[in-house]
């Protein structure tokens, strides 16, 4: 029986989950990183302790200890595991190597630099970018990112940096929405209004209450209506006619061209900070690096007239 169980490897499935509970220290934790249910945990764990026939987890109710001889084959198990991750890294990379790496906000990535590129890519046909939508900034240096399009003070966190460009927002809607319509401030209040909140560590987003006290429009405060964390996501429900959102001028070029969307009353509310790209020095040493940061801040100048009201120029 022995011999025959050393002529075949232990399921790698059940070597995974008993890593992750005696790393996690729980079959929950593990479960939750695994993303897969409890129930599934332990039943690879019951299976790697029939193959190994020893005892891993002493279960006393819902809590669960290595044994003896599970902390012994995790110490050496946990080897193989870090040598998998430290492959993932060295692949990573190798990937990026070459490449030029730019971390954005979703909404930027989706709305911005993500339609852009292409004029960068006709450029410089030779480069290679990897685009990466990520809210949370990167460690410059310690991730694999070249450059970061940040807004507003979480730029700080960065040593290298310079500003991009000052957004506004104005109010857009579908056509079918106000058939042809060209209301006025205080009417287009009376539209369903979708309403973008950004995450609390960002300065607040530009509200229809701001909106109302700058045209000397009345609006209501209420709970009621949409509300997105993300500006992507608030224009994507304004072209599909669910309401009127105050859009973020760098972000519906496209809609506004394509006329799924238009600007019924074109007044213009700034956003309160602006938008910054961070670099790692040595990003600037790689094929197209400093071509690269130097496209972004051009067409950042051309983004800022575009945005803003004419009577700000």
């Amino acid at each position: 029986m022995n011999e025959k169980r050393t002529n075949r490897a232990a399921p790698l499935k059940g070597l995974q989950a008993f890593e992750a509970v005696g790393r996690c220290g729980s079959v929950s934790a593990a479960a939750l990183e695994l993303k897969v249910s409890p129930g599934a945990i332990s039943q690879q764990i019951r299976k790697i302790e029939s193959f190994l026939g020893v005892t891993l987890l002493e279960r006393n109710g819902r809590s669960v200890e290595l044994t003896q001889w599970g902390r012994l084959y995790h110490q050496e198990i946990s080897k193989g595991f870090e040598q998998f991750a430290a492959a993932e890294q060295i692949l990573e990379r190798a990937r990026n190597e070459n490449a030029l790496v730019l971390s954005a906000l979703s909404s930027v990535v989706n709305k911005w630099i993500g339609r852009r590129i292409f004029d960068w890519q006709a450029l410089h046909p030779n480069a290679h970018v990897r685009i990466v939508g990520r809210d949370k900034e990167p460690r410059m240096g310690f991730d694999d990112i070249d450059f970061r399009i940040s807004y507003g003070s979480d730029v700080l966190q960065h040593e290298h940096y310079a500003e991009l460009f000052r957004d506004w927002v104005v109010p857009a809607c579908s056509p079918a929405l106000i058939k042809g319509k060209a209301p006025s401030a205080a009417q287009l209040l009376e539209y369903p209004l979708l309403h973008v909140e950004w995450e609390r560590h960002f300065t607040p987003y530009p509200s229809w209450l701001e909106f109302a006290a700058k045209t000397g429009a009345t609006l209501v405060e209420t709970a009621a209506g949409l509300s997105f964390t993300l500006s992507s996501s608030a224009i994507d429900a304004a072209v599909n006619k669910r309401g009127v959102v105050l859009a973020q001028m760098s972000m519906i070029a496209d809609e506004l061209e394509a006329q799924t969307l238009v600007i019924p009353v074109d007044i213009r509310i700034a956003l309160r900070e602006s938008y910054f790209l961070a670099w790692d020095r040595a990003a600037l040493e790689k094929p197209h690096g400093r071509q690269f940061r130097d496209w972004l801040l051009a067409i950042s100048r051309q983004q800022a007239l575009m945005s803003a009201p004419r009577s700000t120029f």
